[in-house]
């Protein structure tokens, strides 16, 4: 039986929506193994200057990418849909280990097959450091609380 993870293809603007925040709260998690998951055995991606390709990969790098990235929230938006594809915008904070924190802001284009399995995803990302004050995402470590402000709603 060939893996799936609903909702599938093609989109419309509330299954896109859904799709987005189960990315948001898989990430979330930190747990490499289960967010590979999502991913076709075959996945290809582009992480900023990085190219990465199949889940053993996506794990490796996943790993690579929490041990330097403390305390690390995410916000996820749907930018746009159409058919097999949704694009979106995100911001991220973490703190590396001199404490400094950062945000992320970045943008990713997902394709999926028909089984709502993600073949690639290309994200461009930009760092930007900020004071601890300036934080905006607070809520324990894991899934962002629905009650939790957007990235529209904090101005990002």
């Amino acid at each position: 039986m060939p893996e799936s993870k609903a909702p599938f293809p093609p989109f419309t603007r509330e299954s896109a929506i859904t799709k987005v925040r189960m990315a948001e709260n898989a990430w979330n998690t930190k747990d490499p193994m289960n967010i590979a998951m999502a991913y076709t055995i075959d996945s290809k991606w582009r992480n900023r200057s990085e190219f990465i390709n199949g889940r053993d990969n996506i794990v490796s790098f996943l790993k690579r990418k929490w041990e330097k990235e403390h305390e690390y929230r995410l916000i996820k938006e749907l930018w746009a849909y159409s058919g097999e594809r949704i694009a979106v915008r995100f911001a991220y904070e973490w703190h590396d280990e001199n404490n400094t924190w950062f945000r992320a802001y970045g943008n990713e284009n997902w394709k999926f097959d028909s089984n709502g399995l993600m073949k690639t995803r290309f994200a461009s990302i930009n760092d930007l450091p900020i004071n601890a004050s300036e934080r905006k995402f607070f809520w324990d470590i894991g899934p962002r609380p629905d009650e939790h402000l957007g990235l529209t709603e904090l101005g990002l």
